[in-house]
């Protein structure tokens, strides 16, 4: 079972950011435990270990940084996620392996972005997938194995290893579901898997196969931060 803490010396935010947490999971169908701290100090002297901490920095006694230092000397080696109204202290963050860091007021949906990747970090699924619907038969298909999905009307075109494969969908639900696993929606025609991407530019996305999608203007900001974020997750030099 998923054990998760939340330090935050606001009483009001740490309520609130529990409540989120917990409304996330149980939608999720996760089972969890959680625990809610004022201060550092007494979440050092817990006796549980965590799987997930969410700390704000700014608190009274030990900052969330100093906790944040002395979990990680005493080997927690699990997930630290901060929490702060100022962004001053981000670069901070990566000095203790932060897996991410949340400005307040903390949007709902990065919120619950975040959360359920920390649990796919922790519990990673090899096998997820998406089923299909064509003419009343269904199909599994593996994430992994998909390059991208393009829409032309009613219809989507899952693009993978195994060749093209058509159905009737939206790709907005679509880019919804898939939040958080790795895919982006780089232009309105196009959910692309940053996995394959093997160079890129303000126009397109060349994957490593060597087909090119295109990149909307608007959403080049975004699918940097996009790749970068996955790229230092999975292990590249950025």
């Amino acid at each position: 079972m998923l054990s998760i803490a939340v330090c935050d010396d606001e009483l009001l935010d740490c309520c609130n950011i529990a409540k989120s947490i917990t409304k996330i999971l149980e939608e999720a169908g996760t089972p969890f435990i959680l625990r809610q701290f004022q201060n550092g100090t007494a979440l050092l002297q817990a006796v549980e270990s965590f799987d997930i901490i969410f700390l704000d920095i700014l608190m009274y006694g030990h900052s969330g940084m100093q906790t944040a230092q002395i979990l990680r000397n005493k080997a927690f080696d699990k997930i630290l996620i901060f929490i702060s109204a100022s962004k001053e202290y981000v670069f901070q963050a990566y000095d203790v392996e932060a897996f991410h860091y949340l400005v307040k007021p903390v949007n709902q949906d990065k919120l619950k972005q975040v959360l359920l990747k920390a649990v796919e970090k922790l519990y990673p699924d090899p096998e997820e997938f998406v089923m299909i619907s064509k003419e009343r038969r269904k199909k599994k298909l593996l994430l992994k194995d998909i390059y991208y999905f393009e829409i032309k009307g009613r219809i989507i075109s899952v693009h993978g290893v195994d060749g093209t494969f058509d159905y009737y969908g939206k790709i907005s639900s679509l880019e919804k579901n898939l939040q958080g696993r790795g895919f982006f929606r780089c232009h309105k025609s196009y959910l692309i898997h940053l996995k394959y991407v093997e160079i890129y530019s303000r126009q397109e996305a060349v994957l490593d196969h060597g087909e090119k999608i295109p990149i909307a203007k608007r959403r080049y900001e975004a699918f940097c931060q996009e790749i970068l974020a996955f790229m230092k997750e999975h292990g590249g030099n950025v």
